[in-house]
């Protein structure tokens, strides 16, 4: 006896458009979720931010004395 073949259906997963609720999870609560982030790992947080700062704050005050260098 030989094997059938057997049709299958496909199985199509979609969104609806009148649903409106498909990432609430993700914004639900955001502010709470990124304050324990950041004090379970503040010291993590403060050696990944305290370089992007400092690099920002000293480009900053570069383009300002660039722009008064003229005046002198």
């Amino acid at each position: 006896m030989g094997k059938q073949p057997v049709r299958m259906k496909a199985v199509v997963y979609a969104l609806s458009p009148f649903q409106q609720k498909t990432m609430s999870g993700l914004w639900k609560d955001l502010p709470t979720k990124i304050h324990h982030k950041v004090s379970e790992n503040w010291i993590s947080a403060t050696l990944l931010l305290a370089p992007l700062v400092g690099t920002y704050t000293y480009v900053q005050q570069y383009k300002e004395k660039e722009k008064l260098e003229h005046r002198y």
